[in-house]
């Protein structure tokens, strides 16, 4: 029997067929998941918050990581040649985000990078690696959470039209560790994130948040999965997207979403408690959401354990209720997807990161004339 984990790892190019990559659109990744031919290495600015290092390393120096992989990211490590380590030192709390700024450097020659990010024990960040410009991507992201250490990782993808986007994060979470990854997809033409994590002893927490939008043309897909294979860990996985196609283009104009979400209880993780969830807001015909929510478990003792999946289209009621009270419709529109993005968004608790998603949401709306805190809200 094929197992959620087998299907994580390809041996060769893929071609389709795979379950990891049937949803992926191959024809557009201009090749970087089979080969690549004398990338560049991809551009990164860095605002290091104090008490949080940052340096460049040889790649060849830095210990391959465990956790499933696939060819793309294989054959991407394996062509990158400097390393960005963050260091999160051990006892610190951070208040202020460190912000890694990866600029794109054109679509015609693909590009590579990595990113390792060390939280030492009992330490307390957040690291935001924020995604823009154009280019053809290939990235791996490599976080390791010490024993009883804090860390948030912000993913936020604000690419250019014609930029595709391949990237494994993957996390190994310590004793009594916890762990918050958000994947905030905006931009892009092909984006494929892929975050996973692995315990290394009891006691760890994971959180695995999403926000994304989806516009005429665009492909975002994201596949998570959570490998419980030690007692008593914890595992919450939500992800909201928004898709807004245009029907009058034909195909070109259809706004494709995928998530797949993968839990993977195995005999030993007992006590383990989990949940995922995620929600697709349809605003126009023309969208199309896959939603694959997934669990496999080998063990009866365990705390919980559950997923839901919802796709709906724009609640034109509720649209309706807002006008008749003298909202304007855009305004109106704003409320209702805000509300939808709300509960996620919010879990972030980074408050200046938080209104950037929102306002990047109001600007795929076309609102961004709408200021916060108008009396509209």
């Amino acid at each position: 029997m094929t197992t959620i984990a087998d299907s994580q790892v390809e041996l060769a190019a893929p071609t389709g067929r795979e379950e990891a990559w049937r949803f992926t659109p191959l024809r557009q990744l201009r090749g970087i998941h089979e080969q690549l031919n004398d990338p560049s290495q991809i551009s990164i600015d860095v605002d290091a918050a104090s008490g949080v290092s940052f340096t460049w390393a040889d790649t060849a120096t830095q210990a391959p990581t465990s956790g499933p992989t696939d060819w793309a990211s294989s054959i991407a490590r394996a062509a990158t040649t400097r390393t960005a380590v963050v260091t999160i030192a051990r006892d610190v709390e951070v208040d202020s985000p460190t912000v890694l700024a990866v600029t794109g450097g054109g679509i015609e020659n693909p590009q590579v990078g990595h990113i390792v990010i060390n939280a030492e024990p009992f330490s307390k960040a957040t690291i935001v690696i924020d995604h823009g410009g154009s280019s053809t991507y290939s990235e791996n992201v490599d976080i390791n959470v010490g024993d009883g250490a804090q860390v948030t990782v912000l993913m936020v993808q604000t690419w250019s039209d014609d930029t595709v986007h391949l990237s494994r994060q993957h996390a190994v979470v310590g004793r009594d560790a916890t762990f918050r990854s958000f994947v905030a997809s905006f931009g892009g033409q092909v984006v494929r994130i892929v975050p996973t994590v692995e315990y290394t002893a009891p006691g760890g927490s994971a959180e695995l948040l999403g926000a994304f939008f989806a516009d005429a043309g665009q492909h975002l897909e994201h596949r998570s999965l959570v490998d419980h294979s030690v007692p008593h860990c914890r595992s919450n996985v939500m992800y909201k997207g928004a898709l807004k196609g245009d029907p009058e283009a034909g195909a070109a104009g259809v706004a494709h979403t995928v998530w797949v979400g993968d839990v993977i209880i195995r005999a030993a993780a007992i006590g383990t408690e989990t949940y995922e969830v995620n929600r697709n807001l349809v605003l126009t015909d023309a969208a199309r959401a896959d939603s694959v929510p997934n669990l496999e478990i080998e063990t009866g003792e365990i705390a919980g354990a559950g997923h839901a999946s919802a796709t709906g289209r724009f609640d034109d009621e509720q649209l309706f209720y807002l006008q008749s009270r003298g909202i304007p419709a855009d305004v109106a529109t704003r409320l209702v997807v805000r509300g939808f993005f709300a509960d996620v968004i919010n879990r972030l608790n980074v408050p200046d990161w938080q209104l950037r998603l929102a306002n990047i949401i109001d600007a795929e709306l076309g609102l961004e004339g709408i200021e916060e805190g108008s009396d509209d809200e």
